[in-house]
């Protein structure tokens, strides 16, 4: 299985934050506990990172995932509302009580959401129901071959 791009991974803004704080790229992996090699592709654009690698990066930098990964909220999808929460598919498909292959099908918008699978994640995300049916409608209705 191929993973795709992290979507709005900002790797410039990668770059000031570990600038800002004085760490050099082997200090960010070290604090951060994934390899330099990883922080040496993500910033030279080589590689996007893995959300729970980039969650940890984010910690490491104290700042939210949000500044790492950008994209205004009226545009995100079902999926980056899980990736702006650094939780993987399974994470959250286990914390709402459904199997990752039903997450992932949402997250395409190839499966109708269910209110009571819309409540779970908006209770694992922390966001209202109503931004999760937005970003839900947003996946679906995406343009043809729009990443997501």
């Amino acid at each position: 299985m191929t993973r795709r791009p992290l979507r709005g991974f900002d790797r410039e803004r990668l770059i000031d934050l570990r600038t800002e704080k004085g760490y050099t790229r082997g200090d960010l992996a070290r604090f951060a506990e994934v390899s330099v090699a990883a922080v040496r592709a993500w910033e030279s654009g080589q590689a996007t990172p893995q959300v729970d690698r980039l969650a940890r990066v984010a910690a490491a930098l104290d700042v939210p995932m949000s500044e790492l990964v950008r994209i205004p909220p009226h545009e995100r999808y079902l999926g980056d509302l899980r990736v702006q929460a650094g939780l993987t598919q399974p994470q959250l498909a286990l914390q709402v009580g459904i199997s990752t292959a039903s997450l992932s099908s949402l997250e395409l918008g190839e499966t109708s959401l269910r209110e009571p699978v819309a409540d779970g994640l908006a209770r694992a995300l922390g966001v209202d129901a109503a931004e999760i049916r937005a970003a839900y409608e947003r996946t679906r209705t995406r343009p043809p071959g729009a990443p997501v």
